[in-house]
C-alpha cells in the first residue's frame, strides 16, 4: 500500500473560497464541518496560493481559558493587565504588513477576548478571515456573529461523495478496491476523510483489508485503529455514565426502538445523549428509532465495552424484547444475534429461523454463524441443513458434506429425507463435482418420498441437475411441469425457476422466463438467498439474449443492492449479472472491471463453480481487446473446472476459445472452433448460443452460415437472429452496402462490437470494388465503435484499419509472425508442413513489397 494520503481536490469549494478571499468586498470565509471532513487542510491550501501575508493562529481547549492565549505570541512582553492595551499590542503586530490574512483553525475554541480581537478585525476590515468551525460545537457570540451580519461568508464543508471516498482510497491504496468494500467503507466512514484514512490503515494493519487478484477487499468487521479511537473518544468523554450506558445498549442494537431504549436506559439519558449529538432519532415508518450520529460511535463504544458487561446488556436487551412479535427477518436476525452474545439460553428454533433469513438476504456468514449455534444447542436436521447450505455457498464442500454425512438416511422420515438430501446433492454435486454420488442420493429421494409437496422439490432439484448436465430439454420439461403446479411449495418454485432461468435463454426461448422472473421478485422472502440470486442471472441472461438490453442493464442495477460485507456472494453474482450484459453490449472495460471484482470476491477454499460462466465472458472480453496474454491466462485456470456438473457451459466454453484464437491471429483455428461450439450448441437444445457461434463465424467471414441462421429464426426469440441472419447474407453475398445497414441496425440494438465487424467487413467490400468513399466511411465507422467498445481489434476491424492486399490464410500467418511464432510452431498450429508456411510468408512479403519475416510482422501487427 502506497499510504500517502493527501487532500483529495475539491475544485468547487477550492474556487468558492478562494473567491471570497479575493473579493474586495469580503472580508473573508468559515469553514464548518465535522472534525476530520478536511476544514483544515482545504483552508491551508487556498491560503497558500494568496500573495499575503498570513498568520495562522491554532485554538486549543487548553489556551480557551487564558484571555488572549491563542494570540499571546503576537503581543510583546509586557507588564501590562489592560484587556485594551493587550488587544492593541496584539492588532499592532497582526497589521504590521497591508493586506493581511489571518488563519484561526478551530474558531470556537477562542476565548472571550481573542473572539472580540477577531471581531474588531474583521468588522473594520482590517484583514481577511479564514477560520475553522466544529460543527455541532458551541462558538463564541462574536465569532458567530461575523458570518450573520455578513462580514464573513459561511461555507458548510461537506462529507467527500462515495465516488470521491473510493477515488481517495484506491490512490492511496495504489489498487481498485472492491465496490463491495467501497460502500461498507464509504457508510461506515459517513464521507469524512480523516475517518476514512484511520479505517483503512487500521484494516490493513489488521489484515481485515487485502489485494486478492488485484482487487482489494475489505473481510471481517471494521477496524478502528487507536488514533481514531481516540479522536472520537473525546466527545463521549464528557458523557455521564447515563449516558454512556444509553450508548453501550445502542452499540448492541442499533438501531433500537426509542420506547425500548427509554424503558431500558432512562428517558433523561437518552435526551441528553441525543442533545449531545450522539445518537440521532429518525422515523423508519411508523417507528421512531435511535441510531449514532456517526457509525463509528458504535463501534467505538463497544471498544469500551468489556465481554461481561456486554453479555449482561445484550441478556437484558433480550429480555425486553423477546415477548414482542418478531415478525420479519430483520427483528429475528437481530434478537438471534443478541441470544447468541448474551448471558441467556438461546432459543433454537428462533436461531435457526433467523439463520434462514440471514441466508435469504444472502448473508452467509452470518447465516453460518447462527445455524452454527443451533446445532451445538441441539438443534438437530434442520440445522446442519441450514450449516450444510452457509458452508457450501462459501466453498467449503468438505465440511459442508461431512456435517450431513453423520445422519444416516434410513432413519430419517420424508421431510427430513428432503432436508438431509437436497443440500447433500448440491454438495455433492455442484461443489465436489462427484456427480454419481449426487444421482445416488437423488434415486434414495426418488425411491422414498411420495407427498406430493416433497417430490416437487425432488423433481424441481432434478430439473437443475439435467441442466447442467446439457440435457436442456429434458431439464426445462422438468422445470416448466413444477412451474405449473399450483401447489408448488416455495422451495420447489426456487430450483425450477433456476433451472429455467439457465436454460431457456440459452434455447431462444428467454422470452418465456419473464413471469417466472416476475413471481421471483414478487416473493418477498426466499428459503435460500443465493438460489434467488441466481434465478435474477437467468432474468438478466434471458433479457439480454432476446435483445432488450435497456432492461437488462436496469434489472441487473435493481438486482445489486448489497450493503454489508457479508453479502459477498450475492455482490459478485450481481457483478456477474452486470458483465453479462456489458460483454454483449460491447462494453469490454466495464465488464472486465466487474468480474474481475467478482471472481476476486468468489475466492474460497474450494473453487466455487459459477466462477466458470464469468472467466469465459472475461476470456471473450480480453480477447475483444487483444490482450491475449490475459484472456490465455484467464482460460487455463477456467479449466479447473469441467465435467457433466458443468456441462452446460461448454459450448460457450468453445466460443470463448474461438474469439481467443481471432485475438492470436489464428483464424483457422477461431473457424473450427466456433463450427464446434455450434454443432455441440445444436444437438443440446441451445439454439440461442448456437445462433452466437454462427454469428461468430460470419463476422470471422464464413459466407456459408447464412441458411443454417435462417433457419434458426424461429427458434430464437427476440431480434438477434434476424439481424444475424441478415449479417451473414450480406457476409455470404458481398453486399457492402447491406453490411453497413446491418451495422447500423446492430448498433441501434446496443451490440456494438457486430456492428464494428459489419462495418469493417463492409469496409473490405467496398475497398474490393474501388468505392474509396464508402470503403473511408465504412472504416471510420468501425474505427469509431471499436473505440466505443474500449478500443476492440477483432480480425475485421484491424484489415479496416490497415487493408492489406493478402488472404485470409496469408493474413492469418503473418499475425502468427507478428507474435513471435516460428515457423515450425505456425505449422504445427495449423497442421501444415513448414515448406506450406513458408510459401505463405514468401508469397506475403512479394505482394506487400517487404524482404523478410520481420517486415511483414510490423505491417500487421495491430499496434503498427
Amino acid at each position: 500500500m502506497a499510504r500517502q494520503w493527501q487532500m483529495l481536490d475539491r475544485p468547487a469549494e477550492f474556487d468558492a473560497i478562494s473567491r471570497a478571499l479575493t473579493d474586495p468586498g469580503s472580508g473573508g470565509v468559515v469553514l464548518v464541518g465535522p472534525a476530520g471532513v478536511g476544514k483544515t487542510t482545504l483552508a491551508r491550501s487556498v491560503v497558500a496560493t494568496l500573495p499575503s501575508e498570513v498568520h495562522w493562529i491554532a485554538c486549543t481547549e487548553s489556551a480557551r481559558s487564558i484571555p488572549l492565549g491563542v494570540f499571546a505570541h503576537q503581543v510583546p512582553p509586557s507588564g501590562s493587565r489592560d484587556p485594551l492595551a493587550l488587544v492593541a499590542s496584539a492588532r499592532e503586530s497582526l497589521l504590521g504588513q497591508p493586506n493581511t490574512t489571518i488563519g484561526v483553525d478551530d474558531a470556537y475554541l477562542l476565548d472571550d477576548l481573542s473572539a472580540t480581537l477577531v471581531h474588531q478585525l474583521a468588522v473594520e476590515g482590517a484583514a481577511r478571515f479564514v477560520a475553522t468551525v466544529r460543527s455541532g460545537e458551541p462558538v463564541p457570540d462574536a465569532v458567530t456573529s461575523l458570518w450573520k451580519d455578513g462580514y464573513l461568508k459561511r461555507f458548510e464543508l461537506a462529507p467527500l461523495s462515495k465516488q470521491q471516498s473510493v477515488a481517495l482510497v484506491e490512490t492511496v491504496l495504489g489498487g481498485r478496491l472492491e465496490g463491495l468494500s467501497a460502500d461498507v467503507m464509504w457508510n461506515s466512514s459517513g464521507g469524512n476523510p480523516l475517518f476514512l484514512r484511520h479505517l483503512v490503515e487500521g484494516a490493513v494493519d489488521a489484515g481485515t483489508l487485502t489485494e486478492v487478484s488485484g482487487v482489494w477487499q475489505l473481510r471481517g468487521s471494521t477496524v478502528i485503529s487507536s488514533g481514531l479511537a481516540s479522536l472520537l473518544a473525546n466527545r463521549l468523554d464528557r458523557a455521564t455514565a447515563e449516558v454512556m450506558t444509553t450508548l453501550k445498549l445502542l452499540s448492541l442494537c442499533e438501531p433500537c426502538d426509542i420506547d425500548t431504549l427509554c424503558a431500558l436506559a432512562g428517558e433523561e439519558a437518552v435526551d441528553a445523549a441525543e442533545e449531545q449529538g450522539l445518537i440521532r432519532v429518525t422515523r423508519d415508518g411508523v417507528q421512531l428509532n435511535a441510531r449514532f450520529s456517526h457509525p463509528l460511535y458504535g463501534e467505538v463504544v463497544r471498544q469500551r465495552t468489556g465481554t461481561a458487561s456486554a453479555r449482561r446488556l445484550r441478556g437484558t436487551i433480550v429480555t425486553a424484547l423477546r415477548d414482542r412479535p418478531a415478525d420479519t427477518s430483520a427483528a429475528r436476525i437481530k434478537l438471534a444475534q443478541l441470544f447468541v452474545g448474551s448471558d441467556q439460553v438461546p432459543d433454537t428454533n428462533l436461531l435457526i429461523t433467523a439463520a434462514k433469513d440471514a441466508i435469504s438476504l444472502s448473508n452467509i456468514p452470518l447465516g453460518e454463524q447462527l445455524a452454527r449455534t443451533a446445532l451445538e444447542h441441539d438443534g438437530g436436521l434442520r440445522a446442519a441443513e441450514v450449516l450444510s447450505r452457509a458452508l457450501m455457498w462459501q466453498g467449503r464442500p468438505a465440511e459442508a458434506d461431512a456435517i450431513l454425512a453423520g445422519f444416516d438416511p434410513a432413519g430419517l422420515d420424508e421431510l427430513e429425507l428432503v432436508q438431509w438430501g437436497i443440500p447433500r446433492v448440491s454438495i455433492l454435486f455442484w461443489s465436489m463435482g462427484a456427480v454419481a454420488e449426487a444421482h445416488s442420493v437423488m434415486r434414495i429421494l426418488a425411491d422414498r418420498v411420495e407427498h406430493p409437496a416433497l417430490r416437487l422439490v425432488v423433481q424441481a432439484t432434478s430439473a437443475a441437475l439435467a441442466v447442467h448436465e446439457n440435457r436442456i430439454d429434458e431439464g426445462l420439461a422438468i422445470a416448466e411441469a413444477v412451474l405449473s403446479d399450483p401447489d408448488a411449495p416455495k422451495q420447489a418454485f426456487e430450483f425450477a425457476a433456476f433451472s429455467a432461468g439457465l436454460a431457456m435463454p440459452v434455447a431462444g426461448r428467454g422470452d418465456e422466463f419473464e413471469p417466472i422472473a416476475a413471481k421471483s421478485r414478487a416473493q418477498q422472502k426466499s428459503t435460500d438467498g443465493m438460489i434467488k440470486v441466481m434465478v435474477r442471472y437467468g432474468d438478466v441472461l434471458s433479457l439480454t439474449t432476446v435483445g432488450q438490453l435497456d432492461l437488462a442493464d436496469e434489472r441487473a442495477a435493481d438486482y445489486a443492492t448489497f450493503s454489508s460485507s457479508g453479502q459477498r456472494l450475492g455482490w459478485a453474482i450481481a457483478r456477474i449479472t452486470a458483465g453479462v450484459v456489458a460483454t454483449y453490449r460491447g462494453r469490454f472495460p466495464d465488464a472486465i472491471s466487474a468480474i474481475e471484482q467478482a471472481l476476486a470476491a468468489l475466492a474460497a477454499e474450494a473453487s466455487l463453480p459459477w466462477r466458470l460462466p464469468a472467466r469465459l465472458l472475461l476470456v471473450k472480453s480480453y480477447s475483444a481487446l487483444g490482450d491475449v496474454e490475459r484472456a490465455a491466462r484467464v482460460l487455463a485456470e477456467a479449466a479447473e473446472h469441467g465435467g457433466p456438473s458443468v456441462a452446460i457451459h461448454e459450448p460457450q466454453a468453445l466460443i470463448a476459445r474461438s474469439w481467443l484464437a481471432a485475438a492470436e491471429g489464428s483464424e483457422r483455428s477461431s473457424l473450427d472452433l466456433a463450427r464446434a461450439a455450434a454443432e455441440l450448441a445444436h444437438r443440446a437444445g441451445q439454439y440461442a448460443v448456437e445462433g452466437e457461434a454462427l454469428h461468430h463465424l460470419a463476422r470471422l467471414g464464413d459466407r456459408g452460415v447464412a441458411g443454417r441462421l435462417r433457419s434458426l429464426q424461429n427458434r430464437i426469440a427476440g431480434p438477434l437472429a434476424d439481424l444475424y441472419t441478415r449479417h451473414a447474407a450480406a457476409v455470404a453475398t458481398s453486399d457492402g452496402a447491406a453490411l453497413d445497414s446491418v451495422s447500423e441496425a446492430f448498433e441501434d440494438a446496443g451490440f456494438l462490437l457486430s456492428a464494428a465487424d459489419s462495418a469493417a467487413q463492409a469496409a473490405a467490400v467496398h475497398h474490393r470494388t474501388g468505392d474509396r468513399r464508402r470503403n473511408s466511411e465504412s472504416a471510420a465507422r468501425a474505427l469509431r465503435l471499436a473505440a466505443l467498445c474500449g478500443g476492440a481489434v477483432t480480425p475485421a476491424v484491424r484489415a479496416a484499419a490497415a487493408p492489406l492486399p493478402v488472404t485470409s490464410r496469408e493474413r492469418e500467418i503473418a499475425a502468427m509472425v507478428a507474435a513471435g511464432l516460428t515457423n515450425r510452431e505456425i505449422a504445427d498450429r495449423l497442421v501444415v508442413s513448414v515448406r506450406t508456411v513458408e510459401g505463405h510468408i514468401y508469397r506475403a512479403c512479394i505482394k506487400l513489397d517487404v524482404t523478410d519475416r520481420e517486415e511483414l510482422g510490423r505491417i500487421v501487427r495491430p499496434d503498427g
